[in-house]
């Protein structure tokens, strides 16, 4: 589980691509008791340690999250949000995170605000259902809270820390984004359309 509190921007140095998963190497900046098989969300990713050498860790990425993210299209020297794992008693900053990317979406507007950013956010129309103004969501593994809806689109307000602590200024108009849905949303409005459907 992760927070979306990102702990940090890493550098990918090499990535291998196979017949059926890609090794994404990443030049992490703290690998402190991290050990082979512990899970880290790159990009919002929920990825597995492969290797650890120094500070490069390797992970494994099968095609199916190459292709249902944005992991697919990282290169070499690409920047990428990381964030370790949860440990019992840490603190819950954000919200609770799994790392299984529901969709991606992509970057519709952004203005700079002062020392902030504004962007916009179009996503799928599979996923709007669970988009609510003032609800919660991840991009890129950043916890978020959604500003105006329309629609398919929603607007997020960036502050300047989440700027200097996450890779989201770098991210263009036209860009991907991968998005995780708050659980407990995803849930409620799951269950409602359940209950609704054996009602008729």
């Amino acid at each position: 589980m992760f927070t979306g509190i990102v702990q940090g921007t890493a550098k990918i140095v090499d990535i291998e691509n196979k017949e059926s998963i890609n090794t994404i190497v990443i030049d992490l900046p703290n690998v402190e008791s991290l050990e082979i098989g512990a899970s880290v969300s790159i990009d919002g990713v929920c990825l597995t340690v492969t290797e650890i050498n120094n500070s490069k860790v390797s992970f494994d990425v099968i095609q199916e999250t190459l292709s249902r993210t944005t992991l697919g299209h990282l290169e070499a020297g690409s920047m990428v949000n990381f964030e370790r794992s949860l440990k019992f008693g840490d603190e819950i900053g954000g919200h609770l995170l799994s790392g299984h990317i529901i969709a991606t979406g992509l970057v519709g507007d952004k203005v700079e605000s002062g020392e902030g950013v504004d962007l916009s956010i179009l996503v799928p129309l599979s996923i709007e259902k669970y988009i609510m103004e003032k609800g919660y969501v991840a991009i890129d593994g950043i916890s978020l809270t959604i500003g105006e809806v329309i629609d398919s689109r929603f607007n997020l307000h960036i502050i300047p820390e989440t700027i200097r602590q996450t890779t989201i200024n770098s991210k263009q108009v036209g860009d991907a984004v991968n998005i995780e849905i708050d659980s407990t949303t995803q849930t409620i409005v799951s269950t409602v359309e359940r209950i609704m459907a054996k009602s008729k």
